[in-house]
C-alpha cells in the first residue's frame, strides 16, 4: 500500500500547493507540521528528509521503496500524474501550455514579490521578538546561503525601499494580468480547475484584505468571482482546516469580504 507523508507549514503559499493537490485527488496522507517560525525546517530531523531545509517536502513509499520529493510545483505535478482521482491538468495541449505558463509566471516572477512583502510585514515581525542570539544561531544553521540572507533581511527589516517598490510594482502588474485572464475563462489557463488555480490561489487567497487598493469587488470582479469558486471547493475547506496560525482564521474574514 502506498504511504504518503507531507512535511508542510500553513495551508498557503508553497506548503498549501501540494496539500491542496493531495486533497483534490483524494490521496490519504500523513501530515507532518513544520513550524517555519520556530525554524523546524532547519532542525536535524527535517534536514534528514530535505538537506536543503526548504518546505514543503513529500515522501512517497510504494513497493517497499521511498521517494523524497521537494519543490512545491513539481510535487503537485507528481501527485497529479502518479495518483488516481480527478485530472488537474487539461487535456488540450494549448491549455496545458497555458497552465504551465501561469505556474512559471507565479513561481519565478510574481511569487517572489508576494513572498518579500509577506516576509516584511508578517514573518519578520513575528520572529524578531525572540532572543537575538537565538535567532543568529538559528540562521547560521540554514543550509542555503541565499535563504540565510533572506531571513536576516526579514528579521532586521532590511529589505531596501527599491526592493519593496519593485515587489509592489510586480504585484500590481500581476493582479492586473490575472484579472484580464479571468475575464477570458472561469479558471486560470483553462475552462477547468487545474494545478494553475491551486498554484496561484495559494499566494492570492487574501488579495481583498492584503491588497485592498488593488483588488476588490469593484476593482477586480473577475478575481473575486474566481476566489469564491475556489474557496467554496470542499478540498479547500478541508485543507484550510489544517492550519494552526491566524492565517487559517482569515478564511472567514476573506469569505465575508468576497460575499459581502
Amino acid at each position: 500500500m502506498d504511504a504518503v507523508t507531507l512535511y508542510h507549514w500553513e495551508p498557503n503559499a508553497n506548503s498549501g500547493k501540494p496539500m491542496l493537490a493531495l486533497m483534490e485527488k483524494g490521496v490519504p496522507f500523513s501530515s507532518h507540521y513544520i513550524d517555519m517560525l520556530q525554524f523546524d525546517q532547519h532542525k536535524p530531523e527535517y534536514l534528514a528528509i530535505n538537506p536543503q531545509g526548504t518546505i514543503p517536502a513529500m515522501t512517497h513509499t510504494a513497493n517497499g521503496q521511498q521517494r523524497v520529493l521537494t519543490e512545491s510545483t513539481a510535487i503537485m505535478e507528481y501527485v497529479n500524474d502518479r495518483f488516481d482521482g480527478p485530472d488537474l491538468m487539461p487535456s488540450d495541449a494549448q491549455d496545458r501550455w497555458r497552465v504551465r505558463w501561469w505556474m512559471k509566471f507565479m513561481d519565478q516572477w510574481l511569487g517572489p514579490s508576494f513572498s518579500m512583502i509577506g516576509w516584511s510585514v508578517f514573518v519578520g515581525p513575528m520572529v524578531r521578538q525572540r532572543d537575538p542570539a537565538e535567532l543568529d544561531a538559528a540562521i547560521d544553521r540554514i543550509p542555503l546561503p541565499e535563504r540565510r540572507v533572506a531571513w536576516r533581511k526579514a528579521i532586521n527589516g532590511d529589505f531596501s525601499e527599491s526592493e519593496m517598490a519593485e515587489s509592489r510594482r510586480r504585484v500590481g502588474l500581476g493582479i492586473a494580468k490575472l484579472e484580464e485572464e479571468l475575464g477570458k475563462r472561469p479558471y486560470v489557463g483553462s475552462n477547468q480547475y487545474s494545478l494553475a488555480d491551486i498554484n496561484i490561489f495559494n499566494s492570492t487567497y487574501s488579495l481583498p484584505l492584503s491588497q485592498p487598493d488593488l483588488a476588490g469587488k469593484d476593482k477586480t470582479p473577475n478575481i473575486m468571482r474566481w476566489l469564491k469558486r475556489v474557496y467554496t471547493r470542499e478540498a479547500v475547506r478541508k485543507t484550510w482546516a489544517m492550519g494552526k496560525t491566524d492565517l487559517a482564521h482569515r478564511y472567514g474574514l476573506i469569505m465575508a469580504e468576497i460575499e459581502g
